[in-house]
């Protein structure tokens, strides 16, 4: 049988592209972990892949996990848009490459792990945990912000 988790993850991006931040936390037997990190040049759907992959990468061993996310992109995608692309060598119904190909394959594979439940929650509604990853994305891509100020101010 295996052991079961819960997860939040979020994305942010000022600018899109620009400076971005993902943050993850992960709840194993009321035990909860935190991870965040930034990307100096990025898109908002990125860092929503990120966190998520993030947070599935940290796993060391199979999971019956509900993940949560404020992301139409990844709920979409991963419910609804993912086989197909697979199937169509990663070209969309348009026969266009898929955006963040890499990515999306990345979490395809982290995906065949686990047994996952996607939930879609709804952004900025209250609901405290994704509250909280969404502070902490959105302090992290500040950071880059505020180092890229710091070393114009330099020159």
């Amino acid at each position: 049988m295996m052991r079961t988790c819960v997860i939040y993850t979020d994305g942010a991006c000022l600018g899109n592209p620009g400076p971005g931040g993902w943050a993850v936390l992960v709840v194993i037997d009321s035990e909860s972990t935190t991870l965040s990190g930034r990307d100096p040049s990025t898109t908002n759907n990125r860092m929503e892949m990120q966190a998520v992959i993030a947070a599935l990468a940290h796993l060391s061993e199979p999971f019956e996990i509900q993940l949560y996310t404020d992301s139409q992109y990844v709920i979409n995608g991963i419910n609804d848009w993912i086989d197909t692309w697979s199937m169509n060598n990663w070209q969309t119904a348009n026969r266009k490459p898929v955006k963040n190909k890499e990515l999306w394959q990345e979490l395809q594979a982290y995906t065949q792990k686990h047994s996952i439940t996607w939930h879609w929650v709804r952004g900025h509604s209250g609901d405290r945990f994704n509250e909280l990853v969404d502070h902490l994305a959105r302090e992290e891509a500040f950071r880059i912000q505020a180092l890229e100020d710091s070393e114009e101010n330099l020159t």
